[in-house]
């Protein structure tokens, strides 16, 4: 028996994987910050193009002696401020068109702040929740190999990101190193302290959003004293933002994780949260709270919301139901471009994932000169560095958007694209 679909239905479906299609929402917010710039159209036309997209077959011996062979991803979006910058991540859903969005967005977050990188990213499609310790060390062994023209010091520099981790970072620089035939730390930022790594990079992102949240903050006249905090997403940037937002007076009202929520109007206890998620890995069953199912963190009554899990969490769907004041996007991509024309017509105030998130790759960046130079900061000249560049770039594209009257995202892109563009026009274009 035939079902017939109504073209309605397909309508709707087809519009619906366009919103979530991470490709398309950077090309939107691309496309809508360069028009206003009104650019040369033969700039636009180099910078909106990935330079470089590498897919590699990796295959594994694995624990049962069999052979599994893996998709690995390393996107170069733009090399034109510096050598390209960017994280690798380890999850089941990593395609072609997320690494090439989150490379694009990894050249705006950089330029943004002012560091001399442009964007990168890679990724694996596997599950390494499903994967013992030597399966995830051979399989980052043989992405690094396959890959060792195209990564370097120089050119293309990677660091940790959804499911990676110092560890793997490790094994990359260890592998890169080998084929070199000399030690080469600066090839990945996110190492160990042992093997060069920076002093306060762990926090980076979590600290930086806490910079740019209090900036905000100030502009609205709010004071963060008492202010109503929500976290979705309860790893090293969530679970770091609210506690440092705890330590400047905020209340935690609400945290989840992939495992499940917790809440509680009059605020969660941090240190014991936080006792609980080392203890159990999870946020879920909390006894200091209330559970809180999915996606429903994210409309928990609060006055700063901070989505520090995946992309496309906030949709047109849910949008019109966000009660907070500020979002700080400590995710990439946690909007949706039909959402933040939502947020934006509600005058909520959306910190956009390229500023508040860029914590991490400055303190990269600040790991990378370390390591170039041989010489190692204390972890508060690292953080009060941190704090300056993370200031002067929030007030930068505030100062941008009220020239333009646009919204937040808007002016970061505004200002990224024409520090790119003026890059492009220094240098000249060889050919």
């Amino acid at each position: 028996m035939e079902t017939a679909t109504s073209s309605t239905g397909m309508d709707m479906g087809s519009e619906l994987q366009r919103e979530l299609n991470p490709l398309e929402n950077a090309r939107l917010q691309f496309e809508e910050a360069a028009q206003r710039l009104k650019l040369d159209p033969n700039f636009v036309q180099i910078i909106k193009e990935p330079r470089r997209a590498t897919i590699v077959k990796l295959p594994v011996h694995m624990d049962d002696g069999s052979f599994r062979v893996f998709t690995g991803y390393r996107v170069q979006h733009s090399i034109i401020r510096g050598p390209a910058k960017g994280g690798i991540r380890f999850h089941p859903d990593v395609t072609l068109e997320e690494v090439m969005a989150l490379a694009a967005w990894m050249t705006w977050k950089c330029a943004v702040v002012g560091i001399p990188f442009g964007g990168g990213k890679g990724g694996i499609a596997c599950d390494p929740t499903k994967m013992s310790r030597g399966e995830l060390e051979r399989l980052t062994r043989r992405y690094t190999a396959d890959l060792i023209d195209v990564i370097g010091p120089e050119s293309d520099v990677p660091a940790p990101d959804v499911n990676t981790n110092q560890q793997t970072m490790a094994w990359i620089m260890d592998t890169y190193s080998m084929h070199a035939r000399h030690t080469v730390t600066s090839v990945v930022t996110g190492k160990p302290l042992e093997l060069g790594g920076s002093a306060g990079r762990r926090e980076a992102t979590g600290r930086g959003v806490l910079f740019v949240v209090r900036e905000a903050a100030k502009k609205l006249g709010m004071s963060l004293k008492g202010a109503k905090v929500a976290v979705q997403g309860f790893g090293n940037v969530g679970s770091v933002a609210a506690e440092l937002l705890a330590k400047d007076g905020a209340l935690i009202v609400a945290v989840s994780d992939v495992h499940g929520g917790v809440a509680n109007p009059k605020g969660l206890h941090l240190p014991t949260l936080l006792r609980h998620v080392e203890a159990k890995k999870t946020v879920a069953h909390f006894p200091g709270g209330t559970p809180v199912e999915g996606k429903n963190i994210l409309e928990i009554p609060c006055d700063i919301l901070i989505p520090a899990a995946l992309e496309n969490q906030i949709t047109n769907k849910n949008a019109g139901r966000v009660s907070a004041r500020i979002i700080a996007e400590g995710a990439n991509g946690p909007t949706t471009h039909q959402a933040d024309k939502i947020l934006n017509k509600a005058g909520v105030m959306v910190i956009p994932d390229i500023l508040a998130n860029s914590g991490g790759v400055t303190v990269s960046y600040f790991e990378w000169v370390q390591d170039r130079q041989g010489y190692f900061w204390r972890e508060d000249e690292v953080n009060q560095r941190l704090e300056q560049i993370m200031v002067q770039a929030f007030h930068d594209v505030t100062h941008m958007a009220e020239e333009h009257k646009v919204s937040l995202r808007v002016a970061a892109f505004m200002l990224a694209i024409k520090r790119v563009v003026d890059a492009i026009q220094l240098r000249g274009v060889y050919a």
